[in-house]
């Protein structure tokens, strides 16, 4: 059996429901307190902005996942106001009225409670905020116009997922994941297949650093970054691949967990990001989705479709696809995942999850 260090996955990672209000405090339900440091926030009910923060760029900061602008200035008191001990308090904006009346979904990450260090890995200097028993840290740097660029991460292991943003200016969320070919990214604004350009620097993706090359949205003269780096833990984090049938009977990955999110982005073909998880969806099939490369609602684009497609069932210890559509199971096609536990399938004590 698989077992793991990380008995409760809340301490790291939780999602949160919430309807809209002004001011709101949102209170996690996990086992454990978490402290946010990354939230990504999207409404549901309304074709509105995803919303990303980041404890190291602070509140009034945020960036969107669906288009290419730059880093946003929140006015204080509205959007996300604080980082709480267990959650998150809301203003008067993207969060609340601006969408009255719909339902949110907030996504949370726990790295080092805004804490930061400088870091001298690479040949850039990078501020890193890092939580190495979870896998993630969130990093800060500024760019050269200079091939050949690495990047101090914090993580202590090669990472499986690097999401880089420029922040003073245009261009999208570049993803890199070491399931891709060489040197190749995708992106989370885009429904392109996998690429290779000159984003990515293969060989500086090591323990200590990630590789970037020279261009604007990864590394650029005058420019500033930010990115949210992934390595996997057994028992509570998975980023792999998998091939699709396109038969409803579809593929079952194997994660080492019952995953509490699962995002997937077929890496062969021109589909949208699908992003499930167990709060929006409690029972099987999970078939409320989502996808950081529109503001659509849940389940409103077509790309991904409503409640009859792309849907997975989320299992004790991974997921299976259950339809045939191509966003999570084109057939012959190659499928990245990023999967984060709700329970991890045996605790380091031996005690086995239960299926939903």
């Amino acid at each position: 059996m698989a077992y793991t260090t990380i008995n409760d996955p809340s301490a790291y990672f939780q999602v949160a429901l919430h309807s809209s209000a002004n001011a709101a405090t949102i209170t996690n339900d996990g086992n454990s307190d978490l402290q946010p440091d990354f939230i990504w926030s999207k409404a549901r009910g309304a074709a509105y902005i995803h919303g990303l923060y980041d404890s190291t760029r602070g509140v009034t900061k945020f960036l969107q996942s669906n288009d290419t602008s730059a880093e946003g200035t929140a006015s204080a008191g509205f959007d996300l106001t604080s980082f709480n001990t267990n959650g998150f308090s809301t203003g008067n904006n993207q969060f609340n009225t601006i969408c009255a009346g719909t339902t949110y979904v907030a996504w949370q990450w726990k790295a080092n409670g805004g804490t930061t260090s400088t870091n001298n890995d690479g040949n850039r200097t990078s501020t890193v905020q890092v939580n190495t028993d979870a896998g993630f840290s969130i990093v800060t740097y500024d760019g050269a116009t200079l091939a050949g660029q690495t990047i101090g991460h914090g993580l202590g292991q090669r990472p499986d997922v690097v999401m880089i943003k420029r922040t003073n200016s245009t261009g999208s969320f570049i993803v890199w994941t070491s399931s891709l070919t060489s040197g190749a990214f995708l992106q989370l604004a885009l429904t392109n297949a996998e690429f290779v350009q000159s984003r990515i620097y293969q060989a500086g993706m090591t323990t200590t650093t990630f590789g970037v090359g020279a261009n604007g949205t990864t590394s650029l003269n005058g420019s500033s970054y930010v990115a949210y780096c992934f390595a996997s833990k057994q028992g509570y984090s998975k980023f792999g691949k998998y091939v699709g049938n396109g038969a409803t009977d579809g593929p079952f990955v194997y994660t080492g967990f019952k995953p509490a999110f699962v995002m997937i982005k077929n890496a062969s073909a021109t589909e949208s990001w699908v992003m499930f998880d167990s709060k929006r969806s409690p029972f099987n099939a999970a078939d409320l989705k989502l996808s950081s490369d529109t503001a659509d609602s849940e389940n409103n684009n077509s790309a991904i479709g409503g409640a009859a497609y792309n849907n997975i069932d989320i299992l004790s210890n991974g997921f299976k696809c259950v339809t045939n559509n191509a966003a999570t199971n084109g057939s012959g096609n190659t499928l990245i995942y990023m999967a984060f536990a709700e329970n991890p399938f045996t605790t380091s004590t031996g005690v086995p999850t239960t299926a939903r």
